[in-house]
């Protein structure tokens, strides 16, 4: 299984209707292209970005949809003036503890792997972090996305609200401090968002 993330900034006066733009034209519009299994949107009020990721039955098709979701995205910038960046992934890790819907909060961690220790990256986020993951209050859902052409990976964990979010910050990253300390990981950057869309039909990959 494979991801598209977009990440979409400027939208801090715009935001709502960005929201309804991917909600009401995007969605639909994705759900409808050959291998699709879904789309989420996560969103950060306090500085404008939002991330839409959408998930492919396999890399082929997920290249398929390019040229459809280039025209997608340029009508997001021409409308909005959005500045957009664009990834791509492997979905390594995914399990759900409970059902996501469109409401909730995500914290999303995006990593720097050494070379060639990915698959140990792997190993410890499966092994060790996990199960302490899972432990925590109002726990929905975790993913592990990863890039190994660029050593990059970006582990997505949803709670049912942000106040739960927020309640286990301190925990949270003491967990990741560890887990990039045992592996020779590095973290580049950290964002708190408001789960807008959850509509990812991926089976769970563990």
């Amino acid at each position: 299984m494979y991801a598209r993330s977009t990440t979409i900034r400027g939208l801090t006066g715009a935001i709502d209707a960005g929201i309804a733009y991917i909600r009401e034209e995007a969605l639909p519009a994705v759900r409808e292209m050959p291998g699709c299994v879904g789309l989420s949107l996560l969103t950060d009020r306090d500085t404008g970005r939002s991330i839409a990721t959408s998930a492919w039955r396999d890399e082929e098709t997920m290249r398929a949809s390019a040229e459809l979701v280039h025209l997608m995205r340029e009508r997001l910038v021409a409308a909005f003036g959005a500045e957009l960046e664009v990834e791509e992934w492997e979905i390594a890790v995914l399990q759900r503890a409970h059902t996501m819907h469109d409401h909730g909060a995500a914290r999303v961690t995006w990593l720097q792997v050494d070379d060639g220790q990915m698959d140990r990256l792997l190993d410890a986020y499966r092994s060790a972090l996990m199960p302490r993951l899972q432990e925590l209050p109002n726990f929905c859902s975790l993913s592990l996305l990863v890039d190994r052409a660029a050593d990059r990976a970006v582990s997505t964990v949803t709670f049912h609200s942000r106040v739960a979010l927020e309640a286990v910050r301190d925990r949270a990253r003491v967990m990741r401090d560890e887990l990039t300390g045992s592996v020779g990981a590095r973290v580049l950057d950290v964002a708190e968002t408001d789960v807008v869309l959850s509509h990812l039909r991926v089976p769970e990959m563990v």
